[in-house]
C-alpha cells in the first residue's frame, strides 16, 4: 500500500519496522560489503538511482615516463585541469601529488577525479607547475644561480638541486637539452624550454581506475526524491536513506565522511521520532 514495512532477508525471516533506513553505501570499497545493493532496493520501491561512476579516484594517463616514476611523491605543487580543446580550466588546486605506474594520485588527483566526468569520451589535460612559488623570470634567475654554481658540470649534474634525481631525466627529455651539454654552453632560448616545463608539466588523462578503487562512488538516490531535513524518501512512506547510497559526493579532506554523519544523524533522528 505504497509503504515500507520492513526488510525480508535472505533467509526468510521478515524484521517488521515502522521505518526503514537505507544506509549500505556505493559501490566503492566492495570488500568493506559496499557491492550496490542499496541502489537496487531503492529502486525496487520506485526511487530513481542517477548514472553511478568513480569519485576521489586516482587517473590514468597517456603518457609512458610516468611509470619510470613510480611512488614519486610531489609536495607543494600547483595543478591545473582543462578539457582537451578547451582553454578554460575546470580544476585548480595546491597541494601533494603521487605518481604510479598508470598515472596519478594523491590528493590533487583524487580531488580533479571529480571533475573530469566526461571520461574518457572526452581527455583532460592535467598540467602541474613543479615550481609555484616562482614565476618565470624568478625561476630563470633560480636556473641562472645554480648553473653559476656548476659551470663546468653537465646539464644533468647542473640540476640536481633543482628537482627530485627520480624527475631529472624525464626533465631532461621534455626540454630537448642534451644531458652532456655543459651548462655554461645553454642558450637563453634553452632556459625558456626548461622553464616552460617546469611551470607547465603537462600529461593526458584519458581514463580512470576503476570503481573499487575510489574513495566515493558519484550518483544514487536522486536528490529531489528526498526530504533534506529529515532524510525520508518522498516516493514511499516508512523509508529513508543516509550516507554514500544518495547523490552527494565531496573532495577529500573529511567532506564525505560529514556528509555521511549529518544524513545519519538527520535519518536516524526522523526515524526513531
Amino acid at each position: 500500500d505504497g509503504k515500507v514495512t520492513g526488510v525480508e532477508c535472505d533467509d526468510g525471516r521478515i524484521i517488521n519496522s515502522d521505518a526503514t533506513i537505507i544506509s549500505t553505501g556505493g559501490k566503492s570499497y566492495p570488500l568493506t560489503g559496499s557491492t550496490g545493493d542499496g541502489y537496487e532496493l531503492a529502486a525496487s520501491v520506485g526511487h530513481t538511482i542517477t548514472s553511478l561512476r568513480p569519485s576521489l579516484v586516482p587517473l590514468v594517463v597517456r603518457e609512458g615516463w610516468c611509470s619510470s616514476l613510480q611512488g614519486l611523491s610531489l609536495k607543494n605543487v600547483a595543478v591545473t585541469v582543462s578539457e582537451k580543446d578547451r582553454q578554460k580550466p575546470v580544476f585548480s588546486d595546491f597541494g601533494e601529488l603521487m605518481l604510479t605506474h598508470y598515472g596519478l594520485s594523491g590528493p590533487i588527483a583524487l580531488s580533479a577525479s571529480a571533475h573530469m566526468s566526461k571520461v574518457p569520451e572526452t581527455h583532460y589535460y592535467f598540467d602541474i607547475d613543479l615550481k609555484p612559488a616562482l614565476d618565470e623570470a624568478k625561476l630563470d634567475a633560480r636556473i641562472l644561480r645554480d648553473f653559476e654554481k656548476y659551470s663546468n658540470k653537465n646539464y644533468s649534474n647542473a640540476i640536481q638541486d633543482l628537482l627530485p634525481s627520480k624527475l631529472i631525466p624525464v626533465v631532461i627529455k621534455l626540454s630537448q637539452i642534451s644531458p652532456e651539454e655543459k651548462v655554461n654552453q645553454i642558450t637563453k632560448e634553452q632556459r625558456l624550454k626548461l622553464i616552460n616545463v617546469l611551470k607547465r608539466l603537462r600529461l593526458e588523462v584519458i581514463g580512470l581506475r576503476p570503481i573499487e578503487e575510489a574513495v566515493v562512488t558519484s550518483g544514487g538516490v536522486k536528490v529531489g526524491e528526498i526530504d533534506p531535513k529529515t532524510m525520508k524518501s518522498k516516493v514511499v512512506d516508512g523509508l529513508y536513506f543516509a550516507g554514500e547510497i544518495i547523490d552527494v559526493d565531496a573532495y577529500t579532506g573529511g567532506f564525505n565522511l560529514q556528509i555521511a554523519f549529518s544524513t545519519g544523524h538527520a535519518a536516524g533522528k526522523a526515524a526513531l521520532e
